[in-house]
């Protein structure tokens, strides 16, 4: 990380409390929506200028088993940025994102790549054809958007999330962490405790880097019937 990076975090964080103010009175939908018809890059995460989100998207993919996945998810996808790097480890990556801009602009970025695909959709109402397919999900700084951030909805998204696995499929969840007694980071704790929590995944590792957290898990249906 670079000093001038400090630049994308103010940013972020300007762009968050517009979602916020949005979301209280239109809704998830709308809020995300309007980010992205305002601005291409709402949180300068393409930005040459910055350095910081493409190398934290180059860890978090290296933190993956090394293997070669079939078919990997990138769930809250946006430019599709991540995505892209993770075309390189997946012979199907599908993004999908709650809003449609955003969507329009994962497909041009992402247009010379044909193994990635992009659709809109609703993290608290994905369509069944999507459950067992995949064997690799990636949920990287989506869930704290949450609205209402309760336990009953947060559980409900996990058990969700699981049902897209394939057996003994991976997840890779990632979120801001600056510091224990930061509120923003104590959220990203409850949501990583939530899938702890959840019968259906096994914490396989978790890696604390420059403020972020990642944990990778284990879908274990196949543990659990046996």
């Amino acid at each position: 990380m670079l000093p001038r990076d400090i630049g994308l975090f103010i940013k972020s964080a300007r762009t968050d409390a517009k979602i916020a103010r949005l979301n209280r009175t239109h809704g998830s939908r709308v809020a995300f929506e309007a980010a992205y018809r305002e601005s291409d890059d709402p949180w300068a995460s393409a930005s040459p200028r910055y350095r910081y989100q493409g190398l934290k998207y180059d860890r978090l993919v290296a933190l993956l088993p090394a293997k070669r996945f079939c078919n990997a998810l990138d769930l809250g996808c946006g430019l599709g940025l991540l995505s892209q790097k993770l075309a390189g480890r997946a012979d199907n990556v599908l993004g999908i994102d709650i809003a449609p801009a955003a969507i329009e602009h994962a497909r041009r970025r992402a247009g010379a790549l044909d193994n990635v695909a992009f659709q809109a959709g609703d993290i608290l109402n994905l369509p069944a054809s999507l459950d067992g397919r995949f064997d690799l999900v990636v949920v990287a700084d989506v869930l704290y958007y949450l609205s209402p951030m309760d336990t009953g909805v947060l559980e409900k998204v996990v058990a969700r999330i699981a049902d897209l696995l394939t057996p003994n499929g991976t997840c890779l969840l990632a979120n801001h962490f600056f510091f224990s007694a930061d509120p923003d980071s104590r959220v990203s704790r409850k949501i990583h405790k939530a899938f702890e929590a959840c019968p259906r995944f096994a914490v396989t590792s978790e890696h604390r880097r420059a403020f972020f957290l990642a944990t990778l898990f284990s879908e274990r249906r196949l543990r659990l019937a046996a």
